[in-house]
């Protein structure tokens, strides 16, 4: 191997490729493991929005890398539905699913403001903020966050703010499921001139306030990202969306289009649809808040202190072991559980797990008996 390709880029490893020794603990049960680690929904989507997909009749010709424009009025639809917020479709984007939009806008970012090289996020969040601010070669600083789930944007250092490519906000959180100050972000955004990129992919999961988003303070330097992942149960489809400041993204925009960042047709047709469809997450809460009220309960019987969050639908908690490691281990061997170990989500996460309500009651139920069993 040369110099040149030994000091080059290596990923680290994929979290959950680090879980083979507590999945054979979990498989051991009768029954099998009852998988509760990626937040991969279960729960079927609409029957329309399936049959969309074989009928849109759009699959010969290339997709609009922005959306149609049918989906992103119905984009601009639900944002005014939801959060009162009023924004032209010009102001929107869809992208491939929002994992690869958190991944590379940093890189896309960077190409455009080369003076800056550092991404500011959550310091206990979703792995991908990091990691896109190394795909981009950037700094990655993580903000710490205080007792109520809020970023602690007074504690960011001059140096980096000065060297800010962006923000992260995540609200409600992935993992904790506590809830940011949004309005607090936005005045962050354009006192500061440092880009703020709101995910708000659980906001219609928000249980103790109604759901927010940093648009209904103003699309000023600011960019909100949503999903249909985990509203409607379409992980498979890839489908989001970007809105906000116009020039943030025409600019995200244009680059997408050359690189040929495009959701398929097909799926555009029927993600309009779903954004079109409240009933559908109306149902999806009721499913979320009975599984979270239920395995509350169940691990409060075993003798874990767990609360039920205030948004999403993950439990985070932990015990009096030190390494989340060691807690996702006890619960497989109590429970026949897989969960997500906290170190995932930052190195202040390391004695925490997060438990993602993606089984159905009857596996639930399952657990409950397994816990009564073993105390």
């Amino acid at each position: 191997m040369s110099s040149e390709s030994a000091s080059g880029f290596n990923p680290p490893p994929y979290p959950y490729d680090r879980l083979d020794s507590i999945i054979e603990i979990a498989q051991s049960w009768t029954g099998g493991m009852v998988d509760l680690s990626v937040g991969t929904p279960v729960d079927a989507p609409i029957a329309k929005v399936v049959d969309a997909l074989s009928s849109s009749n759009m699959e010969r010709g290339y997709p609009t890398s922005l959306g149609s424009k049918q989906l992103r009025e119905s984009m601009a639809r639900w944002l005014n539905r939801s959060f009162a917020v009023t924004i032209s479709e010009a102001n929107i984007a869809s992208c491939i699913g929002t994992k690869e939009f958190v991944a590379s806008a940093p890189w896309y970012l960077k190409l455009r403001y080369p003076g800056k090289d550092t991404v500011l996020y959550p310091a206990v969040s979703y792995p991908t903020y990091a990691f896109g601010a190394d795909l981009a070669q950037c700094r990655a600083v993580p903000v710490q966050i205080d007792e109520s789930g809020r970023l602690e944007l007074e504690r960011i250092g001059k140096e980096d703010l000065n060297r800010a490519l962006m923000l992260w906000s995540n609200s409600p959180s992935n993992p904790t499921g506590k809830l940011d100050d949004l309005a607090k972000l936005y005045e962050f955004a354009n006192e500061t001139g440092i880009p703020v990129f709101s995910d708000e992919c659980y906001s219609e999961f928000t249980w103790t306030q109604d759901p927010d988003s940093i648009l209904k303070y103003g699309s000023s330097n600011v960019v909100a990202v949503h999903s249909l992942s985990k509203r409607s149960n379409l992980a498979g489809a890839r489908v989001g969306f970007y809105a906000g400041d116009r020039n943030l993204v025409d600019y995200l925009g244009l680059i997408r289009k050359h690189a040929g960042m495009m959701v398929p047709g097909p799926i555009q047709h029927a993600a309009k649809l779903a954004f079109d469809d409240d009933d559908h997450v109306a149902r999806q809460r009721r499913t979320y808040l009975n599984r979270l009220d239920f395995m509350v309960a169940v691990l409060r019987q075993c003798g874990y202190k767990v609360e039920k969050p205030d948004g999403g639908f993950y439990l985070w908690f932990r015990s009096e072991l030190e390494d989340g490691f060691e807690l996702a281990a006890e619960l497989a061997q109590r429970l026949g559980i897989l969960v997500s170990p906290g170190e995932f989500y930052g190195d202040k996460s390391r004695p925490y797990v997060r438990i993602a309500m993606v089984a159905s009651m009857d596996k639930l139920e399952l657990v409950a008996e397994r816990g009564s069993k073993k105390g």
